[in-house]
């Protein structure tokens, strides 16, 4: 006989919420969930990733990349709406997939994306104290931002954003859904008051030819360095044209993660069937039409060809181009409270991934417990935020940044896959939420996620590789054994087998 498979049915998922000492509060609405898809989303990238692949990739044509973009993350959020809809329980993808595709591919994705979260946090906290001194330096202060500590370097700033924050959501989602309103507000008020201005520059001029005709790209510097694919087929790099529209979809994919993080607070949500599905395509059409705005101004300001001289294109260098300096200024504070909900979202992302692992025995449990009164997993909150204050104080995290997008787009994969899995398997499961044209449009939605995912550098996919063999140590040498799931199993053979040698039968 063999072994069976460890799936998790979803009435379980569910009844787990309801274990004392290790259940959430249910205090988040639509609002609070659309607002909490628009803070992670938009952060400092709205003010940069547009104009980097307008300038290398795409030329005008990048409006184009990151309507793709959207269509790309829009398909995946509809199969996350499906399974928050219908397992609204902390923990995302990965409970999704513990749900469908079992244990193994389970802690795969968890794995992928503690790795997303984890780098996400440190990486834009780490931005957040670049801002921070930027910020300062604007009103003539003179505050040295790093404190050399013996043979290192400390960043004080991403250690203060994350310490705040970190203790703030271990006082209560509710409270820190709050904070972020307010500077998700600010913020957006900021991006209209850019894209308002920048409207008055526009040049109908700069919009032509709007998809430049394809040329040869700078080489890679190495086979690390080039696409997968590129370096899978041998094709030589090229900028513009029809692929260029396509690597700039790749490019700017980053400025949409986050809305996975959405649906791992689906286990705090009032009324979750309803207000996640709502949330998460709610926050998605606003960040689109924000991010499509802003493109817009920054192709019809300056040309791609001036953009692409620059060494760092970005929103704030066009305004320079055609003499709004003062606006660099402006966006310089955009930046800045951007990222700070930003960085608050991902760290609550983070600790409700960790603790449904944690509840399901895969880490260990004592993590799990919650606070009675607040409802909220402490010990996990300050634990990831230590770790990620001491990764983004410490370390030159910007290189590990596309280990961000590979993390989201595997995730992105299996949920995509998951849907018709638990259709077919659960045909009797209620879903207040379903994605249409099923099982077609999940599987187109996981095929193009997957290219993008080639779109990323061969070096990327080793740091990838590398990530997912220490998963697999940690999970063959502690996970394995400490399963609820696989001690349950376990419990049942044993009892099965005691019965079947009973000789009074």
């Amino acid at each position: 006989m063999g072994m069976p498979r460890r799936v998790k049915s979803v009435e379980q998922s569910i009844a787990e919420t309801q274990e004392e000492r290790r259940s959430l509060r249910r205090s988040l609405r639509t609002g609070d969930l659309a607002v909490m898809g628009v803070a992670v989303a938009v952060g400092a990238g709205i003010f940069s990733v547009g104009a980097e692949a307008s300038a290398h990739h795409a030329g005008p044509a990048v409006i184009v990349s990151f309507l793709i973009a959207a269509t790309v993350c829009g398909l995946a959020i509809l199969c996350y709406a499906e399974f928050a809809s219908s397992i609204p329980v902390a923990g995302s993808a990965y409970t999704f997939t513990y749900s469908t595709l079992g244990e193994f591919l389970a802690w795969i994705i968890g794995w992928d994306l503690i790795l997303e979260m984890l780098m996400a946090s440190a990486v834009i906290a780490k931005y957040w104290g670049v801002y921070l001194g930027t910020s300062v330096s604007l009103f003539d202060l003179e505050i040295p931002m790093t404190i050399p500590i013996g043979p290192l370097s400390f960043d004080w700033g991403p250690v203060v954003i994350v310490a705040i924050f970190s203790l703030l959501l271990a006082l209560g989602t509710r409270l820190s859904s709050r904070v972020n309103a307010v500077f998700t507000i600010i913020k957006v008020a900021i991006v209209l008051f850019v894209i308002v201005v920048g409207f008055f520059f526009l040049n109908p001029a700069n919009f032509s030819p709007f998809v430049p005709p394809a040329r040869p790209g700078p080489a890679a510097d190495s086979a690390w360095t080039q696409s997968l694919f590129s370096f899978m087929t041998g094709a030589s790099p090229s900028v513009y044209g029809v692929f260029g529209i396509l690597s700039g979809a790749a490019l700017v994919f980053f400025a949409f993660i986050g809305f996975d993080v959405v649906a791992t607070s689906a286990e705090e949500a009032k009324d979750p069937k309803r207000t996640v599905p709502r949330g998460i395509l709610l926050g998605l059409a606003i960040v689109t039409v924000l991010y499509v705005l802003v493109t817009i101004v920054i192709t019809g300001m300056v040309s791609y060809t001036e953009l692409a001289k620059l060494e760092a294109p970005s929103l704030a260098s066009a305004f320079e181009l055609v003499g709004a300096t003062w606006a660099a200024q402006v966006i310089s504070i955009g930046s800045l409270v951007g990222l700070t909900t930003v960085v608050m979202v991902l760290l609550l992302g983070l600790a409700r991934v960790v603790f449904a692992m944690s509840r399901d025995g895969l880490l260990p449990r004592g993590l799990s417990v919650t606070d009675p009164k607040r409802g909220t997993p402490v010990r996990i909150q300050l634990i990831v935020g230590v770790i990620i204050a001491i990764i983004a104080g410490f370390t030159d995290v910007q290189v590990l940044g596309d280990m961000i997008n590979i993390g989201t787009l595997s995730a992105f994969v299996l949920v995509c896959i998951g849907v018709p899995i638990l259709r077919r398997t659960r045909p009797d499961l209620q879903r207040p939420f379903m994605v249409p044209f099923s099982p077609w449009l999940p599987w187109i939605a996981a095929l193009a996620c997957f290219w993008l995912m080639l779109n990323l550098s061969t070096e990327t996919w080793l740091r990838f590789a590398i990530w997912l063999a220490l998963g697999l140590i940690v999970y063959f040498g502690y996970s394995r054994r400490h399963s609820i799931i696989g001690q349950e199993l376990a419990a049942d053979m044993k009892s099965g087998a005691r019965t079947l040698g009973d000789p009074g039968r």
